[in-house]
């Protein structure tokens, strides 16, 4: 998905001007040009092979993460459903339900998911296996105060959630057929109701949202910072490399809005009707997982 970076001292050339959206006006995943301004991708469970009356599982998605070398979409969506989708073809390779209003979801190493869950304070844990799903999948809750996030960290082999006021690390079992996570460490954090987590690309930090702002956790030194850009109520914040501004999504109705911004609050994409909740660029994750990475079944 993601070609050699083409950049001379600004974004010139597709697919590195694009960002992947969790979209709620359409229930979907979309993925969106900034230069040209349209939607280029979109994946809906209506139309694709999720059955009809699971369709509500992915009510309002909620995020949206590449993964397997970004020819794989993560998603998750506030009607409890988490789903793996392939790009090329669209094609659900694994869905299930996670409930209690799914906020994020993240890979393991071997293949397995982790979502996170607002109501019922809450990771949940699934053995994926894209021949048997989504009913029989085995899952597993482990408990996270007001989960909204989860990051795999591929360098400590750690997973990062953030709860309501404390910024978490996690092992995990590596076993396979019963995935499981066992808490590592508690650090306290400023304000509350943590809500994105996602990589700082080309650092080993992690950008971090709460009621109080956004800031950077530098993963080393344990040092929280706050960040140069909007502050509130913001719903996600992603980096790219040179030439590529950091973006946020700062709700301008409820709780989503119809436009992207950078970090000095000035619109890089905007669509009158979109409700997005999330946003990202459509970059490979190398933080989390190994290069060329590919898809794995849990066995």
């Amino acid at each position: 998905m993601i070609s050699a970076l083409m950049i001379i001292g600004s974004i010139i050339a597709q697919p590195d001007t694009s960002i992947i959206l969790s979209e709620q006006s359409e229930h979907r995943v979309a993925i969106a040009d900034i230069n040209t301004k349209k939607i280029t991708w979109e994946w809906k469970p209506a139309s694709s092979n999720v059955k009809p009356e699971h369709a509500k599982w992915f009510s309002s998605i909620s995020d949206a993460k590449l993964v397997y070398d970004g020819k794989y979409v993560l998603t998750v969506a506030s009607g409890g459903g988490v789903a793996l989708i392939r790009i090329a073809d669209k094609k659900t390779v694994f869905y299930a339900y996670a409930g209690g209003n799914t906020h994020s979801a993240e890979l393991l190493p071997d293949g397995n998911i982790v979502a996170a869950s607002s109501h019922g304070n809450f990771l949940m844990l699934f053995k994926v296996d894209t021949l048997h799903f989504p009913e029989n999948v085995y899952t597993k809750k482990v408990f996270i105060e007001f989960g909204h996030n989860a990051v795999w960290d591929n360098k400590r082999q750690l997973l990062w959630s953030a709860g309501l006021s404390q910024l978490k690390s996690f092992t995990y079992n590596f076993n396979c057929l019963q995935p499981d996570l066992v808490l590592k460490d508690s650090i306290p954090l400023e304000g509350t109701e943590a809500h994105d987590l996602f990589p700082v690309y080309g650092k080993d930090a992690l950008w971090l949202t709460n009621n109080e702002g956004v800031y950077q956790f530098d993963i080393a030194t344990k040092k929280i910072t706050r960040a140069d850009v909007p502050q509130s109520k913001i719903k996600s914040v992603s980096s790219g490399p040179a030439g590529y501004p950091v973006i946020v999504l700062q709700p301008n109705e409820s709780w989503w809005s119809n436009e992207v911004l950078d970090a000095q609050g000035k619109p890089v994409f905007s669509q009158k009707g979109l409700r997005i909740y999330k946003a990202r660029w459509n970059l490979v994750n190398t933080f989390s997982y190994p290069a060329n990475d590919v898809i794995k079944v849990c066995k």
